[in-house]
């Protein structure tokens, strides 16, 4: 061989390297990617051509495929699309994507999950279209349902559990918006709907029961009041010092109770002041408590850490360094402490089950396209925060905020039924504005039901009283629930 032909040898075996490796990137290394990729037209057609399975809540399907006329191309059909769009999400085959259970589901959604193998080896031998297992949801139909009427068209949350499972009963965010009009396969109108809702200064896309976090206010005092019993500092029925007014530890700056009101006769019980939600108590009494101490419990309960249900779970956040003055407001769930609805809502979940805490799970079973059950979710414990004892005298605590003439949620009380529940008024921006929270369980005696309510405050409404306006909800929860 001479050298010139060695050379064009040595050419043509490079080419022939670099043609194997660019080939061998696209089909595997970034496959994925590019599959991914919105502007991937033979994936966004491929998408459509496939019988994506439905949604399923108590046996009924909430999300289905449609085979479009004269066509192979199928239509995501959602019924009562914005009741349920914060657990389903929408699937968009023209380049939106998918989001909620549509994203986190998609590969049994579409049949290429290994759980449905056994259908997938079906369709091989018979020749037929692959087609979509079905994802069965925890939610509960009539709490769903309830959870959207009482919020009406305020801005705000719902999240209600299985106290000794975990299991999601409602998880609803307000306003919503209907996820059909982002499954049509009109692009037109699609990029205008996607447009309009993106560009809606209320947010309705944004799933406020897991991916906002608010600052929980006096719902945070459950946190305080674990640590001050924890560390030996006061009992339920300790007298605590609860002036109108208190100064915050090396500042001039003064925290009053909610409209100054006075607290019993100044002198209260743990108990009582809890029951009240006096601010000042906590205050005082957060002074004998480290960082380091608060710091532990909420770590206990999750703060800090993303969650899947399987949908993601933002973490809550509390300060690791906070100083004297603003520990003292984070005690009663102000300076920069911020929850997500969900995280206290497996607060009240833990305290109603004993001090065990459940992981939160939405999907129930997933079934294949005969619906016959290929895997079951089992409940998961997720630690142990608080003691049983703990959790027992937070649980009377959290009885007399309902039963007692001077608790702060006496909206919450259903005959005949004791509930166990924790209010909040939390001030947000300039504290021009504030948000009503109230989170809790029911019955107290044999718990069922855990949950938490946000309402958002209005321009017009300054100073929501937390069971007055969030109570309400949290109420026809309940009612619905345990009906």
């Amino acid at each position: 061989m001479n050298a010139q032909i060695r050379k064009i040898f040595v050419v043509v075996l490079i080419m022939f390297a670099m043609l194997g490796l660019a080939i061998t990137n696209t089909q595997f290394i970034s496959a994925p990617s590019l599959n991914a990729d919105p502007r991937n037209v033979r994936t966004t057609r491929h998408a459509a051509e496939v019988d994506r399975g439905p949604i399923i809540v108590e046996k009924t399907a909430i999300a289905s495929s449609e085979l479009e006329e004269d066509s192979n191309r199928y239509t995501r059909v959602y019924d009562e699309g914005p009741l349920y769009v914060s657990a389903t999400g929408y699937f968009s085959a023209i380049g939106y994507g998918a989001t909620g259970i549509e994203e986190a589901e998609a590969d049994v959604l579409d049949g290429q999950s290994q759980t449905l193998l056994g259908q997938r080896l079906r369709n091989l031998l018979t020749g037929e279209k692959r087609q979509g297992g079905g994802v069965e949801l925890t939610l509960s139909a009539s709490m769903q349902q309830a959870a959207a009427t009482a919020l009406g068209d305020r801005k705000g949350a719902v999240v209600a559990l299985d106290a000794k499972t975990g299991a999601i009963l409602a998880l609803y965010s307000s306003p919503t918006f209907d996820p059909n009009t982002l499954a049509s396969s009109d692009g037109g109108s699609v990029s205008d709907a996607y447009a309009a809702l993106e560009a809606d200064p209320r947010k309705p896309m944004l799933n406020r029961a897991i991916s906002e976090r608010y600052a929980p206010g006096s719902t945070f005092k459950v946190i305080t009041a674990i640590a001050l019993i924890e560390n030996g500092i006061a009992n339920p029925d300790t007298h605590m010092a609860s002036p109108v007014t208190t100064t915050l530890p090396g500042t001039v700056t003064q925290v009053s109770n909610i409209e100054s009101s006075t607290c019993g006769d100044g002198n209260p019980t743990l108990t009582e002041a809890f029951a009240r939600s006096c601010n000042t108590t906590f205050v005082l009494a957060s002074q004998q408590l480290t960082n380091q101490q608060l710091t532990d419990v909420t770590n206990r309960f999750g703060f800090d850490h993303e969650q899947q249900i399987p949908l993601t779970v933002i973490p809550s956040v509390f300060p690791s360094d906070a100083d004297r003055a603003q520990l003292a407001m984070s005690a009663i769930g102000q300076y920069t402490v911020q929850a997500t609805p969900m995280q206290m809502a497996q607060v009240a979940q833990t305290i109603a089950n004993g001090g065990q805490m459940m992981a939160p799970y939405l999907i129930k079973q997933i079934v294949d396209a005969d619906n016959q059950t290929m895997r079951k979710t089992k409940p998961t414990d997720a630690g142990r925060p608080i003691s049983a004892d703990t959790a027992s005298k937070l649980t009377s605590m959290m009885q007399a905020v309902v039963s007692q003439p001077y608790g702060s949620g006496t909206p919450m009380a259903i005959p005949n039924v004791s509930v166990a529940a924790k209010t909040g008024t939390a001030e947000t921006g300039e504290g021009d504005r504030a948000n009503a929270w109230a989170m809790g369980f029911a019955p107290a005696d044999n718990p069922q039901i855990a949950f938490a309510v946000i309402v958002e405050g209005d321009d017009n409404v300054p100073a929501p009283h937390g069971g007055d306006v969030a109570g309400p909800v949290a109420r026809a929860v309940l009612e619905a629930g345990l009906q």
